[in-house]
């Protein structure tokens, strides 16, 4: 395995953030840790790449131990942090090469990977050109390319998509998937669960510092919530009237404001939901957030 915690604990004080989590990722795959903003997905990955020490359990990366070999497991990483910290005196391709000199990656050697890193990611023609001349999508494959730059057996990613518009983001899953595809193992935080369905093979859901389950995707959707969710928003005046069809006809849902969140994958008995008056009314496929919702009664995107 190229990850495996057991146990897993961090406290801050006395306050605990992760809760004893058992979790494992093996080689060449893509596991994503989904959970809305203070789940304690970030502080997972800071213990990971070795940038927060544990507080009990066990963690190991390929096969060490973080507290001990933390150095030689660093040098091993690549990693994508949530928050843009390129150097913004510096040039494109001089972010690159000056991230490069912490590997000691040889000059000549460093050029040509950051030229080959930046063609990657699109930004050849931006190579020469200030960090804040850039946009936002263009920052963020940037930081992803750096991460690359010392050819990293395992990638790390805490939120990868944030703050990007649905080009961008594209374009990120493309590169993801094209890194998977070859040999990469990929490690993402993320709190869109769009992100997780396009690339993720396994995700592990977190909440209050635990982890609620784990699995593929596809799998966990339809094993738990079913393949399709109705979002129905009744008139006031039938509320209570839907609650109790509902809980007869034995069908999941969640109120979350005026709406109802339907799952009647497990639903018992007979019913349709046109047969409610309603002001809107959405049948569509379900997904992990549906799941989470399911899971926990609120919302994975928050």
């Amino acid at each position: 395995m190229i990850i495996c915690a057991t146990n897993l604990t961090k406290k801050f004080g006395s306050v605990e953030v992760v809760k004893g989590i058992n979790f494992h990722v093996a080689s060449g795959e893509c596991f994503g840790i989904l959970g809305p903003n203070g789940a304690g997905k970030t502080t997972t990955m800071r213990m990971i790449y070795c940038a927060s020490p544990l507080t009990s359990g066990t963690l190991t990366v390929f096969d060490l131990d973080v507290q001990r070999h933390f150095r030689t497991i660093k040098a091993r990483l690549g990693v994508v942090p949530q928050d843009n910290n390129l150097d913004d005196d510096l040039t494109v391709i001089e972010n690159l090469l000056m991230y490069a000199e912490y590997f000691g990656i040889a000059k000549s050697e460093a050029l040509h990977r950051a030229e080959s890193l930046l063609e990657f990611v699109q930004l050849q023609e931006k190579s020469r050109d200030r960090i804040s001349t850039l946009s936002g999508g263009m920052k963020r494959r940037l930081i992803l390319a750096r991460g690359l730059i010392n050819r990293p057996h395992l990638l790390i990613l805490d939120e990868p998509t944030t703050g990007l518009d649905p080009e961008a983001r594209h374009l990120v899953w493309q590169k993801l998937r094209s890194l998977k595809e070859n040999g990469t193992t990929v490690v993402l935080t993320t709190h869109y669960m769009e992100d997780a369905e396009q690339v993720c093979d396994r995700v592990a859901i977190m909440d209050l510092g635990t982890i609620i389950v784990e699995g593929n995707p596809v799998e966990l959707v339809r094993g738990i919530v079913g393949t399709e969710c109705y979002e129905l928003e009744p008139f006031p005046a039938t509320d209570g009237f839907l609650d109790h069809r509902l809980r007869d006809a034995g069908v999941p849902f969640h109120k979350l404001g005026a709406t109802y969140y339907l799952f009647p994958g497990s639903a018992t008995g007979e019913w349709t939901a046109e047969e409610i008056p309603h002001r809107r009314l959405l049948h569509r496929r379900a997904t992990l957030e549906d799941l989470f919702l399911k899971l926990t009664g609120k919302e994975l995107n928050q």
